[in-house]
């Protein structure tokens, strides 16, 4: 009897281990299918996303007369700031780029500080290396060797529709468990073009995304499939005036910006963006247009040139009319400087005109020069 019962076991035992087997490996099958290139990608970031603590001291009058703050200074009233927001570390040795909107309370604030957080949850004082308001980037540099970093990608061969992942510490939850927040989206369209804005920042060649990206989002990074930095997620459209949550329109700096404006800053920790041309000009009246035989008041007159100027090398004349910078109609003399702007152009780039000379169209060029202050 013993002797049949050990048998009925060892049955057992034999035909259940196939089983249990099967079963073991059929899990292991599931576990490993669930991983894809999203999720790789994001193992292969996260360590290298920082979240951002800023507080500084900003000062306010009771009064907006200059006299009476002159007078009473006692009068002057401090606050402690405080925000949060999110960049990406770029390098080894500890360049991390984010928003200039992110950190601007430490630049225009007093006793400005800036703390920076890795996972998992170390804390590191870190040093403004440079920033640039146009752009809305600024660079920060931590005491630290052979950090996790994020590769640069190429923003100019981005897909419509690709997979995106936004990664950043949306509402501070960086300080809940000590690693980035993720988002998963495509690629909305690109190229959005909004100009520039009343804070002095210009929004051009934006990367749309519906990844959601929320407030602390701003600065962090907005990485391909394949682990690369394509883009600053910055800002997003909310649905109204009492919503200001994600509703799938988020915007990101293109990355192969970042890589110009990065350099500049790691060299003089800003971009000189002030230039001259040496031209004159004046918007044209309705009368003048006539007197000139112009079908519209469009453009700008050149009144002067400045001797061995830009303008003047460039082969510009006292009377021509200025239609066209680049591919852009010359309403007035802002529109010239907008253009500017807008493109993010300074000292030693090239201007490219239509010009109307004896009643014929001419193409000059004119490299903008350094202002010397």
């Amino acid at each position: 009897m013993k002797k049949r019962l050990l048998n009925v076991l060892i049955f057992l035992v034999t035909v259940s281990l196939p089983l249990y087997s099967q079963t073991t490996n059929l899990q292991d099958s599931i576990s490993t299918s669930r991983h894809n290139a999203i999720t790789t990608a994001i193992e292969d970031v996260s360590d290298a996303v920082a979240g951002i603590n800023v507080s500084a001291i900003q000062t306010y009058s009771m009064s907006n007369d200059p006299f009476f703050n002159m007078f009473f200074p006692e009068l002057r009233r401090q606050h402690k700031v405080q925000s949060v927001g999110s960049g990406a570390v770029i390098s080894p040795d500890g360049y991390i780029v984010t928003n200039y909107h992110v950190v601007e309370d430490a630049i225009v604030g007093n006793a400005g500080k800036i703390v920076v957080t890795l996972p998992p949850g170390k804390e590191y004082k870190s040093e403004l290396v440079g920033h640039d308001k146009v752009s809305d980037i600024a660079l920060l540099k931590i005491d630290v060797q052979d950090a996790p970093y994020i590769r640069m990608g190429n923003s100019d061969n981005i897909i419509l529709g690709e997979w995106v992942i936004a990664l950043g510490n949306p509402f501070g939850l960086f300080s809940v468990s000590n690693r980035p927040s993720v988002t998963v989206g495509v690629v909305s369209a690109l190229n959005m073009d909004f100009g520039a804005q009343r804070n002095e920042r210009v929004y051009q060649d934006m990367i749309q995304t519906d990844a959601s990206i929320n407030t602390g989002n701003s600065g962090g990074p907005l990485v391909n499939a394949h682990g690369e930095l394509i883009g600053i997620n910055t800002f997003i459209f909310t649905g109204d005036n009492y919503s200001r949550g994600s509703i799938g329109i988020g915007f990101a700096i293109p990355v192969n910006r970042v890589k110009t404006v990065v350099e500049q800053l790691k060299k003089y920790g800003e971009i000189d963006r002030s230039y001259k041309t040496g031209l004159t000009v004046h918007n044209i009246s309705t009368p003048m247009a006539e007197y000139l035989g112009l079908k519209t008041n469009d453009g700008v007159i050149v009144s002067n040139i400045k001797d061995n100027s830009s303008a003047d090398k460039s082969g510009f004349k006292v009377g021509d009319v200025i239609i066209k910078v680049g591919e852009t109609r010359v309403q007035s003399k802002a529109t010239i400087s907008q253009y500017i702007k807008a493109n993010f152009l300074k000292a030693g780039d090239t201007l490219p005109f239509t010009v109307i000379r004896d009643g014929k169209k001419i193409n000059l060029k004119l490299e903008l020069e350094k202002y010397d202050r």
